[in-house]
């Protein structure tokens, strides 16, 4: 029988093989011997049931060992089990079958990050297995797997912790897993920890059980069926606070004990907002809490874990006294972000990672939707353009890619986690609420999330939940309209001509490129609404073809076309249509909404890149924001307008570059002089007089200077001691930057504070001084990729502000290009952090001498180091379009400011 079986194996090991060499060349394991699956997807053969995990990290030496048993589901016969396991070695192997335990054969697969069990019994359909394989590995240096973390406290003492990170693919580097989002699971875990230590987990500690040698051994429960990249632990000395929601969820917040005192904010938030969820949503939270900790290195924003919610220290920590309005916007959104997760994600998750855009467009949709109701103090709602603005940016390159889109391997994987997955994903989503109400979308939503608990999906299936009998009883194919902004990159451009009553529509793909033929073939099925000078009645048309024509009731002065810009489209008015808006805005501007206008300035300058729109139109609209005072609009003029002198900085032509600068300023000197060097208002207000005074003073906008050293030297004076506005702060400092002996006071600051959202601003400041020494000290200094004065996480901004400095941008280029491998080691390729830099420091040159250089540096990479990632290409197309605009627009802006110069002294004489 045992001969049999053997001989059984043997051929099915050998029959896979052949299936294997049918596809595609057999790769060679490690051990040179054959590889029996040859595909970066694992085979669906076998699927996990339940992992039993145990975990033992040492905080001395730096590693960790563990066991996991694995309960296997059997689809078809076979002898070979393919899992995935990365940077580990395999210390035992073992299948605990039915007939009793036997040896498995182990071959590794690298590249794939795979592994290979080979047995000599046969695995039979429709039976479950248990394997047991043991493992050792290095507590990784980057910030992703199972990794180590550390923080000085204030005497000075180092201490270190270890935290996990496994979204995308990174749960293979901490144990033996089917490392994809559809091998759905339970988890039991266990950690061997210190006494000076405590460990967290997904659920709750069941027991803690004492070990010899002093150790101690949590066993938390059994998760609910999750995938392998919501799994977490921690092993710490942090601290903890905790309350209770409505229906008993108990929610804590951690942290090193000297910040536990700025947790209350994000406790009473995350209350807040986990109350509000279980409303909306009217499924209860599966779980019997839910953590979030506060980690000192952790790469991105936040981490959804299912129970144990991960965090940047300046995501969740807040001080009443020394952060500002947008720091607590900015982590009320990030928990919103997290916990609309829990059920978006990890309760209901997407197949595989090419509809990653359901997990993260959905959260980040969720972020406005829930904090406009929780905290409506904050107005979210102002913010939520900007992010639409940010997708059209990438959206508008020839390099983006459909919102769901093909990946294949962990680098791919990583890339999508990008403005368009986040932003375009939420715009979309915002859209289709509006056009189907917000009543149908909520309800469609639940009726996704319920029927879907626990398993995995594709677009098609909220699509399918999101499809109701309409008004008149048809039903609105919601698929039909949603695939053509899911499955096509970019957006569309939509031209309006209007000819007495009857309004003329087209749509075209609106791309910054000089090869007009990447245009062809995008038809969208665009939600169109407007208003005119006669109705401010919304009005609805769903446009589906190339071109068509709607009838207005009567003829009228202007039409406004995607109103409060619900859509994810831009709008070119033909013919006299951008006169009349010009004259609009000129004469009464708050006859349009505050997001109207910022669109609109949005728009027009967005035209005059693809040619639709002449400059001087564009800096004529922009006129009218010297009467502006709402803060998205502002921000958008600003946005708009900046880069254009932003591009000059790096080429030799100060005279014009000034001479933007200055028009500028004037724009919104009245604005800037009517703040206040305090902290009253709105959030709204308090965000924008932040931005004006920091603005003014950058642009040696003589009251905003002298205002700003006057509070800087008596800050220092009192040793820093001295309560300052916190509204104010941002410009203090940045004045404060530009002599030695402020950028030694403001780091020395810096180093010993344990304020995060202080540390951000100073940082931001030290990194725009005109200081090139100090720029050198603070980037090239070895502690910058060591971790000690400045974290290594926040590197990246450091070195995007030093590139937009005028001062440093070259210096920022040529850090980046010598420590590229560094870089790439610890923030992983594809990752959005090497984007931005990527991006963050070559974004605003418009040479072709540059775009040589640039060029030359990226081209000598191998794929290995990066070579194939997205946002290399990005680049190339970023700078050739801003190359493409000097070229054509600047005899434009130079007769412009030519024009308005003489008019403005024909005035004044």
């Amino acid at each position: 029988h045992a001969t049999l079986s053997v001989s059984l194996s043997i051929f099915l090991i050998s029959a896979e093989l052949d299936t294997v060499k049918q596809h595609k060349e057999v790769l060679i394991s490690s051990s040179g011997q054959p590889f029996p699956w040859n595909h970066m997807r694992l085979p669906k053969t076998v699927s996990p049931l339940h992992y039993d995990l145990g975990i033992h990290p040492n905080l001395t030496t730096l590693d960790f060992t563990g066991v996991v048993r694995i309960q296997l589901q059997v689809h078809e016969d076979t002898g070979v089990i393919v899992l995935h396991a990365k940077q580990m070695q395999i210390t035992e192997a073992l299948l605990l079958a039915p007939e009793g335990v036997r040896p498995l054969r182990v071959l590794e697969y690298p590249p794939f990050h795979q592994l290979a069990l080979l047995s000599d019994t046969l695995l039979t359909r429709g039976r479950t297995y248990e394997v047991l394989l043991g493992f050792a590995a290095t507590l990784s240096d980057s910030f992703h797997g199972f990794y180590r973390s550390s923080y000085h406290t204030s005497s000075g003492a180092v201490r270190v912790l270890a935290s996990t990170q496994f979204e995308a693919t990174f749960a293979r580097a901490a144990f033996p897993c089917f490392d994809e989002p559809a091998f759905k699971a339970k988890f039991t875990i266990r950690i061997i920890r210190e006494p000076r230590h405590i460990a967290v987990s997904n659920m709750p500690t069941v027991k803690t059980v004492a070990l010899p040698g002093g150790l101690l051994e949590d066993h938390f429960d059994t998760t609910v069926k999750m995938s392998t990249y919501l799994v977490a632990y921690i092993v710490s000395d942090f601290l903890s606070v905790s309350r209770t929601t409505q229906r008993g969820v108990k929610i804590s917040v951690y942290a090193v004990p000297e910040k536990i005192d700025q947790t209350a904010f994000a406790l009473d938030t995350a209350v807040r907002l986990l109350d509000f969820y279980e409303d909306y949503f009217d499924i209860p939270y599966p779980l019997p809490k839910q953590d979030l900790a506060a980690i000192p290195d952790f790469q991105s924003g936040a981490m959804e874990n299912w129970g144990l919610t991960t965090y940047r220290e300046t995501a969740l920590l807040y001080d009443p006294d020394k952060s500002s309005p947008s720091d607590k916007l900015a982590i009320t959104k990030v928990i919103a972000h997290e916990l609309a997760h829990q059920w978006f994600g990890n309760l209901v998750t997407m197949e595989w990672w090419n509809d990653l855009w359901l997990n993260e467009g959905f959260a980040k949709f969720m972020e406005f939707i829930s904090v406009n109701v929780t905290n409506p103090e904050l107005h979210v709602d102002d913010f939520f353009l900007g992010k639409c603005f940010e997708a059209m940016e990438v959206d508008s390159l020839p390099s983006s890619h459909p919102v769901s889109t093909h990946v294949e391997n962990p680098m791919q994987i990583q890339e999508i986690f990008d403005d368009v997955s986040y932003d375009k994903g939420a715009c979309i989503l915002n859209m289709l609420r509006d056009f189907v109400t917000p009543e149908a979308f909520e309800i469609g939503i639940i009726r996704y999330l319920r029927r879907f608990s626990y398993q995995n999906t594709v677009s098609r299936h909220l699509w399918e939940s999101l499809t109701d009998k309409w008004y008149s009883g048809d039903e609105l194919d919601v698929q039909a309209i949603m695939d053509t902004w899911t499955l096509q990159e970019g957006f569309p451009l939509v031209t309006v001509e209007v000819r007495g009553r009857e309004v003329r529509l087209s749509q075209e793909r609106y791309l910054k490129t000089d090869e007009p033929s990447l245009t062809d073939g995008f038809l969208w099925q665009i939600p169109l609404t407007y208003v005119t000078s006669a109705s401010s009645t919304i009005r609805r048309f769903l446009l589906k073809t190339k071109t068509d024509v709607l009838y207005l009731p009567q003829e009228v002065d202007w039409v406004k076309f995607n109103v409060d810009m619900s859509g994810y489209y831009m709008v070119h008015y033909e013919g006299d249509g951008w006169n009349a808006i010009i004259n609009l805005l000129q004469h009464n501007h708050t006859v349009l909404t505050s997001n109207d206008r910022a669109s609109l300035v949005h728009d027009v300058f967005q035209l005059v890149s693809v040619g639709k729109v002449r400059l001087d139109t564009a800096l004529e609209l922009s006129l009218y924001l010297s009467r502006e005072t709402e803060t998205m609009a502002v921000t958008q003029g600003f946005q708009e307008l900046v880069p254009l002198y932003k591009l000059m900085e790096k080429r030799d032509m100060a005279a014009l570059e000034n001479r933007m600068k200055s028009y500028i300023v004037d724009l919104f000197r009245g604005l800037i002089d009517r703040q206040e060097w305090t902290d009253s208002g709105s959030v709204s207000e308090r965000v924008l007089r932040s931005y004006l005074l920091l603005f003014g003073s950058v642009r040696n906008y003589p009251p905003c200077v002298e205002k700003a050293t006057q509070l800087f030297n008596a800050w220092r004076a009192s040793g820093g001691h001295m309560s300052l506005p916190v509204d104010v702060t941002m410009a203090v400092f940045t004045v404060g930057a530009r002599t030695p002996e402020g950028w030694d006071f403001l780091f020395e600051r810096y180093r010993t504070s344990l304020q995060m959202s202080v540390k951000s601003r100073m940082k931001v400041a030290m990194a725009f001084s005109p200081l090139q020494g100090k720029l050198t000290r603070w980037v090239m200094m070895e502690q910058s990729l060591r971790g000690e004065v400045m974290k290594l996480q926040d590197l990246p901004d450091v070195l995007v502000t030093i590139s937009r400095n005028p001062h440093g941008y070259k210096l920022a280029w040529d850090f980046l290009r010598a420590n590229w491998h560094t870089l790439i080691k610890k923030f992983d390729l594809g990752t959005s952090l090497v984007a931005y830099m990527v991006n963050g420091v070559t974004n605003q040159y418009s040479t072709t001498e540059m775009l040589d250089e640039v060029k030359l540096f990226f081209g000598s990479l191998t794929e290995e180091t990066g070579s194939e990632m997205r946002c290399i290409q990005q680049t190339y197309e970023t700078i050739g379009d801003n190359i493409r605009w000097m070229d054509a627009h600047l005899p434009h802006l130079q007769a412009w400011l030519d024009k308005r110069s003489s008019h403005t002294v024909h005035e004044d004489l």
